[in-house]
């Protein structure tokens, strides 16, 4: 004997209705988010993969200018995101060979709350997966307790029977049902998008970190740079005065 929904439907109550239109909001909402983040981790992977090798073969060229090109040409990416509004600093300090480890601080404070952004970007609407998740249970619970109330007002009315007090049970079984039907997937996706950033925030650290690493070994080579600089022009400038010397004396 299966059972017909219509038949259910028609025998239920009008909180019991308002019950199952609230789960089928959250259904819908649970679905539309799901969809989004989805959309959304997905676009950025496919970004990220055509950012990184030529991102990382223009910090291997010290080719600040093609590394701020190619950030504000995937801005979907989330490793490129995180490096917004950094190059224009990098470039102007590079070309003076004025890097030092207070611009390098102020550019590793600047990636971080690009990286915050970005982590607080893909966290948008899982809250309200998680909310569902929690509350979807007890929603349907609410038309479980009026169910039974109304199986026991027709148990007092009719006499009793079975007939008297089914339409009641099932109302409440059904409401009940019908609330684990929406938080069972939408906790499992909440989850789910948890490890997803999870991940995508090691890669954004794991990046930004090596990134960092360039840029202190990028200052040494500069300061070493001019270093070399200074030695070889006081070389220059030794047999000058040697020469002026000798015709003095």
């Amino acid at each position: 004997m299966g059972v017909d929904l219509l038949h259910l439907w028609g025998t239920m109550g009008w909180f019991a209705k308002g019950i199952v239109f609230v789960l089928l909001f959250m259904s819908i909402l649970v679905m539309s988010i799901a969809a989004k983040k989805i959309f959304e981790l997905r676009k950025a992977r496919k970004a990220t993969l055509k950012f990184m090798p030529k991102f990382s073969k223009a910090l291997a060229d010290a080719d600040f200018s093609t590394a701020q090109r190619l950030v504000d040409e995937h801005q979907q990416s989330h490793l490129a995101s995180a490096f917004r509004r950094v190059f224009p600093t990098l470039t102007f300090h590079s070309q003076d060979h004025a890097l030092s480890a207070a611009e390098i601080s102020s550019v590793q404070r600047l990636i971080d709350l690009n990286s915050i952004e970005q982590v607080a970007r893909f966290r948008r609407g899982l809250g309200v997966l998680a909310t569902i998740g929690a509350t979807a249970p007890f929603v349907g619970l609410l038309g479980t307790t009026m169910g039974v109330v109304n199986a026991f007002v027709g148990m007092g009315t009719g006499g009793g029977g079975l007939e008297a007090i089914s339409a009641g049970i099932a109302e409440a079984l059904i409401t009940t049902a019908f609330g684990l039907f929406v938080a069972l997937p939408a906790v499992w996706l909440y989850n789910y998008f948890i490890n997803r950033i999870d991940y995508v925030s090691m890669e954004i650290t794991y990046a930004t970190k090596e990134f960092v690493d360039f840029l202190l070994r990028y200052e040494a080579k500069l300061h070493g740079s001019d270093k070399s600089g200074l030695v070889l022009e006081l070389e220059h400038a030794q047999p000058h005065t040697g020469a002026r010397a000798a015709t003095s004396s």
